[in-house]
């Protein structure tokens, strides 16, 4: 028997609310399942299943707020259900006979209850204006009638309020705990950008690319020559990936910022990463993320240029040991062989953790991410 426990989503994460069962008790399951969905600070989540099995016992109710954890559910593995299945069933002894007794008499049915829980018009009208799923509140009034306090507590709770709490004491852990170093370089983009706009100008609106994939594709390679700065800080030792998972940072509408990962990005071509990158923005935004996006990024990729920023000092994300951010786009003198021509370039940071790389191995990789910018047919 084992048991399935209320994942975290990060550092910034202490608690979610059930929100559905895809499953039920006694139903076969396989490594990759959504089961449940859960709602945190950062949206609605799908949970993941990792073990093939059969469900035994769902121990948390939809509605119920848990912290990580918190034993979800049970289920039975492959072997142990096999184990189960053949074990001898003790022979049945007969019951003496018994005295009929008289069956007893039911009690009054209790009065039928209206579907759902009573809503006061306050209350539906303050969730509308917080943008409150009223499903996700749990009554307190008289007879679990939701009120207007129920609501404020999901909005401080679920809301951009909490988001920003969690992610200001996820980043105060990691400037406390973390021992970054900074280092920055100005990135010639005019070859990618050229080779970007002749490549667009071939294809219908709908499959055109954005500069901020080959920018993520030049990351993940990168990473390939300098391995330490890819992966996590766990118990006091770095654990390095060879994948490489990289956390794309996502404003989202309602405000706030979470990072859920493009996948194998270093062995994916270009093509194919516009279509997984559009594809998670849009569900990021509209609360559709698995498990799996937001606890396996290796390495956290950020990019203000459509701000007008020219340049960031991103904070580590843990356990990570290590991002990068891009600023904007901008046009500048630059000096080409002993000539003076306008290019365009970009700010390239990176923050690093100096347990796990040092200056050094920053140098390389932001030197090596520049080399793989000036030729982005091959990238």
């Amino acid at each position: 028997m084992s048991e399935f426990l209320m994942p975290s989503l990060g550092a910034d994460m202490e608690s979610g609310i059930l929100v559905e069962w895809m499953v039920k008790p006694g139903e076969r399951i396989h490594r990759g399942d959504t089961v449940a969905v859960v709602e945190t600070v950062k949206g609605i989540i799908d949970i993941e299943i990792y073990q093939d099995g059969v469900i035994d016992e769902l121990r948390v109710q939809p509605g119920e707020k848990v912290p990580v954890g918190t034993v979800l559910a049970t289920l039975i593995g492959e072997g142990e259900e096999m184990a189960v299945q053949q074990e001898p069933k003790a022979p049945e002894e007969k019951a003496p006979p018994e005295k009929p007794e008289l069956a007893p008499i039911p009690p009054p049915a209790e009065p039928t209850r209206r579907h759902g829980p009573r809503i006061s018009p306050a209350a539906r009208r303050r969730a509308a204006a917080l943008h409150v799923d009223l499903e996700a509140v749990i009554g307190t009034g008289p007879d679990g009638a939701i009120t207007v306090q129920d609501v404020e507590q999901v909005s401080a709770e679920t809301g951009p309020a909490a988001m920003r709490r969690a992610i200001a004491a996820a980043m105060t852990r990691s400037k406390r705990e973390i021992p970054h170093y900074y280092l920055g370089t100005t990135v010639d983009l005019s070859y990618t950008l050229t080779w970007l706009e002749r490549q667009n100008a071939e294809r219908p609106i709908t499959e055109r690319m954005v500069y901020a994939v080959p920018l993520i594709k030049a990351v993940a390679l990168a990473l390939g020559k300098v391995p330490d700065l890819n992966g996590f800080w766990v118990k006091d030792h770095f654990e390095m990936s060879e994948s490489v998972h990289v956390g794309v940072a996502i404003s989202l509408r309602q405000g706030g910022l979470v990072a859920p990962a493009l996948h194998d990005v270093q062995s994916k071509d270009l093509d194919t990463l516009m279509q997984e990158f559009h594809d998670l923005v849009n569900r990021t935004r509209t609360g559709h993320i698995s498990l799996s996006e937001f606890t396996k990024p290796t390495i956290t990729f950020t990019s203000l240029g459509e701000q007008g920023v020219e340049i960031t000092y991103p904070i580590i994300y843990p356990p990570q040991v290590a991002i990068v951010g891009f600023g904007s786009i901008i046009e500048r003198p630059w000096s080409i062989e002993g000539h003076i021509e306008s290019r365009r370039v970009i700010k390239a940071t990176l923050a690093a953790d100096h347990r796990v790389s040092d200056g050094h191995s920053g140098a390389v990789f932001l030197n090596t991410v520049n080399k793989l910018l000036q030729k982005p047919e091959a990238l």
